[in-house]
């Protein structure tokens, strides 16, 4: 079939969207002076692979519990083929990249016959079974992860211990990723998700083939959070058990709902939010006393709790009320 579903509708990029990726690139240029740059490649990272998972939730309805297995496990690869094999930076990204493609087509082959709940319950063992490899397999480290991975030179020119070459080779990859999932999303593909997202019954009467487009969604996805994965690795020296925990997916989906759901820049948004906070609570102690008079708990659950305010006051997260309150203003 060459024709779109009745359900698709399609998608328009305002003046105020252009606005905004405009004075997104020039932060993104004007950021290392500004800030430590260390902290924004971390935080980069976790932008993208934010927005990979904002391409399978936001795009296509599918919440996965799961993606820090193939953020994580990216990470390990990509690390390994750099310090043990002695591949070239691009080479390394592209086997962790290429791991996690691999791995989310296994995932999404026994998982998007499934939805909802079902579909999350899936995700989440397959992540733990990916967990469990991490902690047993000899070229991990267990625990200790690994640690003094060499992050080599771009193009065999530019030294990546050089800290300013580090971040615009991280901003370079960021884009590339980010710029990739607008196209996808405003692609027919792209129409096509949304339509299965919004009426997945009507998208088979018309004789699409879901199953196959939600692969399709779910590897990508996966593939680009595998190159978030790859990037922090090395960027960071460091490929940890951290990296593969529920905890970690829990955050991304943290990231994503507090930045704005089916959003471009929500992610980013949300990303740049949770690791200011992270960052800046970080210094603080297990538990400390406020005036001497009570106890505060963990730094956790101190996040969680500006969370569930965030989420409570702007529900179409930060970057959708926005976009909401600039469309009403606007007359849309």
């Amino acid at each position: 079939m060459t024709h779109l579903p009745d359900t698709v509708t399609k998608p328009t990029t305002s003046n105020h969207t252009l606005i905004w990726y405009g004075l997104g690139l020039i932060a993104l240029l004007a950021a290392p002076f500004l800030f430590y740059p260390v902290f924004l490649v971390k935080l980069l990272c976790f932008a993208l692979f934010a927005c990979a998972f904002n391409l399978l939730l936001g795009s296509c309805g599918l919440l996965s519990f799961g993606h820090a297995a193939f953020f994580g496990a990216a990470g390990y690869v990509a690390g390994h083929a750099a310090k043990e094999w002695g591949l070239p930076f691009e080479l390394a990204i592209l086997c962790g990249t290429a791991s996690a493609a691999v791995l989310g087509f296994l995932f999404g082959y026994v998982s998007v016959r499934r939805s909802g709940l079902q579909f999350a319950m899936i995700t989440l063992a397959l992540a733990q079974l990916i967990y469990f490899l991490a902690w047993q397999l000899p070229f991990t480290h267990a625990e200790d992860g690994l640690s003094a991975i060499p992050r080599g030179k771009v193009l065999g020119l530019f030294d990546l211990d050089n800290i300013m070459v580090l971040y615009y080779t991280t901003a370079a990859i960021f884009l590339f990723g980010f710029i990739a999932m607008h196209r996808m999303t405003n692609s027919t593909f792209g129409q096509l998700l949304r339509a299965i997202r919004d009426n997945e019954p009507r998208a088979i009467s018309l004789g699409y083939e879901v199953n196959r487009y939600k692969l399709m969604a779910f590897v990508l996805s996966a593939t680009f959070a595998g190159l978030a994965g790859s990037t922090k690795a090395i960027a960071l020296k460091i490929a940890a058990l951290t990296d593969v925990h529920w905890a970690t997916s829990g955050s991304v989906i943290l990231m994503t709902l507090l930045g704005g759901l089916g959003t471009l820049l929500g992610p980013v948004v949300g990303a740049g939010v949770v690791q200011a906070i992270e960052d800046h609570l970080s210094s603080l102690p297990a538990d400390f006393a406020v005036f001497g008079l009570f106890r505060l708990p963990p730094i956790t659950a101190i996040i969680g709790a500006i969370f569930i305010i965030c989420i409570l006051l702007f529900r179409r997260g930060i970057v959708g009320e926005i976009q909401h309150w600039l469309d009403r203003r606007s007359g849309k």
